[in-house]
Parts: structure tokens; sequence; C-alpha cells
């Protein structure tokens, strides 16, 4: 199981690092020609790099190259994120780093990295969600609908050119990251996936399921839903400005479901890596126990696939329909939070899923 499990983090952050050279190429096609095409093919990759990326979630909380002291999460998908740090806000043209040419003379990697979270959590100059605004701009929609940055503000606006160095930066930072993430569950190479498979068993497994059971418990169900659900603001979501929250959420909690599994796919691929999953191992040791998991799991992604999008129409306090979906997905989170820590508990681990 350990060995299956550390091969599939491998290709899923290979994965992620494929798709987000794809987001490399396309940033750079849009920066050399800014039309309105590129930009919505810049847009489109963004998207498409979310998806491997949302599956590497279950892989934190345990001190792993990903979220160790050095690690790059904190840089790749920190958020929620208050956008008026990076760039223009409506009623503040001038805010943000771009346009702060005194302070920040020349935006490069190094200073992207020394101002991300400076001076708050939401101060966020980095990663996805960085991309993401820069590419959308603020949605400003009363109802449905992702940000509009119009083309110009890459050709004709004040800053226009820092704006782009700023994207161009900013791309190539996450593929660094990322790169830097295959390189650490690497095959046969002196790494941290050599250590993880040479630990005490039930360390590694503990660590596996302190993963999968804090984003289910906590993180995916508290932190990303619980919190904008009860605050009813999209400024809480994940991906408020493109409105790809619903998707997050979603591959959010396929992530656990390949674990509990065992499988990774591909993206935009037929390739399926298929070996022993959580659900397997569990098998042997209750059977009883392996069947609720595997029904929770089940209905967990029934759950969160019916929750509508745009995410932030869905938790808006007058939409009791779409509070009830998320709400729902959110409970059965939780339960299936609880039953990862029983698993733990039958294999004789004790679990703490506490952020």
């Amino acid at each position: 199981f350990l060995e299956n499990y550390a091969q599939n983090v491998y290709l899923n952050y290979q994965d992620a690092h494929t798709q987000a050279l794809a987001l490399q190429a396309a940033v750079d096609a849009f920066l050399t020609a800014p039309t309105n095409a590129t930009l919505e093919a810049a847009k489109n990759a963004w998207l498409t790099a979310r998806q491997p990326y949302g599956q590497t979630e279950g892989f934190r909380f345990y001190e792993g190259p990903i979220d160790n002291e050095e690690g790059p999460e904190g840089q790749l998908n920190a958020w929620p994120m208050d956008e008026v740090y990076v760039d223009y806000v409506q009623g503040q043209p001038d805010a943000g780093i771009i346009n702060q040419v005194d302070l920040y003379p020349e935006i490069t990697m190094d200073l992207l990295q020394s101002l991300n979270e400076v001076g708050g959590d939401k101060n966020i100059s980095t990663g996805y969600h960085a991309i993401e605004f820069l590419l959308w701009g603020q949605d400003l929609t009363v109802g449905a609908g992702a940000g509009e940055r119009p083309v110009t503000d890459y050709t004709t606006a004040a800053n226009a050119d820092r704006r782009g160095t700023y994207l161009k930066v900013a791309t190539d930072l996450l593929v660094n990251d990322l790169a830097s993430l295959v390189q650490a569950w690497a095959p046969e190479q002196d790494n941290y996936r050599q250590q993880f498979l040479a630990m005490d068993v039930d360390a590694a497994l503990g660590n596996v399921l302190k993963g999968i059971g804090t984003l289910s418990a906590s993180e995916l169900s508290a932190e990303r839903m619980a919190t904008p659900l009860d605050i009813g603001d999209r400024e809480e979501e994940h991906s408020c400005f493109s409105d790809n929250t619903r998707n997050d959420i979603l591959y959010n909690a396929q992530s656990i479901r390949n674990v509990l599994t065992g499988t990774y796919a591909v993206t935009d691929s037929d390739t399926v890596h298929e070996g022993v999953g959580l659900l397997t191992l569990l098998e042997a040791a209750n059977a009883d126990l392996a069947e609720r998991l595997r029904e929770s799991s089940q209905q967990t992604l029934v759950l969160v696939e019916a929750i509508q999008s745009p995410f932030d129409q869905e938790i808006r306090p007058e939409n009791e329909a779409g509070n009830a979906r998320v709400l729902a997905a959110i409970q059965e989170l939780q339960a299936q939070g609880r039953l990862i820590v029983e698993a733990g508990q039958t294999l004789g681990i004790q679990v703490n899923t506490d952020l």
C-alpha cells in the first residue's frame, strides 16, 4: 500500500507539473500577443492545471515536502487572497505591488517570494490564486459570473508591462515549485520518497491517514466550505476570481478517494495507475468498516458533484437549496473523516485530524 501511495503521489505531482508547463506556455503566448483569444486560452490552461493540483491536497498535513518548514505550499495555493495587495481594484487604481513602482522598481521571483503573506495571511503575492487574479481580475458581477479583466490591462493600461512581468514571474515560480515536489517523490533517488518508504510502517501509514483525514474532516469541509457558507461571502471562496471553487472542492474530494482506492487518473489521458488502496488494506482488518468507508467515499463524491456552479451563488444566504447542497456535502465529508480516524484505530494508529 505504501509503495503504491508513493507512486501515485509522484504521478499526481508530475501531472500537476505537466499542466503547469502548459499554463506557462499559454501565459507566454498571451504576453507575446495579448488578445481576447490568447487570454481565454491562458484562462483555460489555468482551469485545467487546477485539476491535478486539487488532487494533491490529500498529501498534506504531515510535514511532507509540500508543507514542511521549507515546503512551497504557501507559495502555491494560499488563500483567500486580498487582491489589493497585488494590483488595482475598483476605487483604488494605484494599489498593489504592480502599481507601487517606487517601492518595488523591479518585479522578480525573489521579490514575490519575499512578499508572500507579509503583514497578513491574506497578503498573497504568489501561486495559483495570484495568477488567477491576474488573468480574471476582480469578480464584480452581481449574480453568476467570473471576473472580466480586460486585455488592455496588458497593453495600454497603466503599468501594463509590469503586470505582464508579474504574471510571467508568478507562473514561472509555480512551475519551479511543482518541479521540486516531483523531484521529492521521484522513484529510485535519494529523496523524501526514499525516506518515506524507509520509515516505520505505522509512522508512514499514520502520515497517510492524517493527510486524508485532515482534508476530509477539517480543511475541505470546514475551512473551504463551511466558512464561506457561514459568511455567505464570495471573497472567502477558494477560487473567487474565476468561479472555479466548485471544481476545486470536487478535485479535493477526489484526492481522498484516490488514496482510498489506490488509483490515479492522469489529466486529459486514458492512463490510470491502479494498485493497493487503503480500502483493500482495511478489508483485511475490518471488512465492515472498509465497506462503510467505501460507501461514505462514494456518497461524498455524489454530494459534492451535486453542488452547482458557481459556488458563490450556492452560498448566498437566500439560496436555501444551494445552502442545503453544500451543507450535505460538508456533513458527509466530516462523516468520512470520522471513519478514516476509526480506520486508523482499527489498524492500531492514532489519527489526529485537527488543523
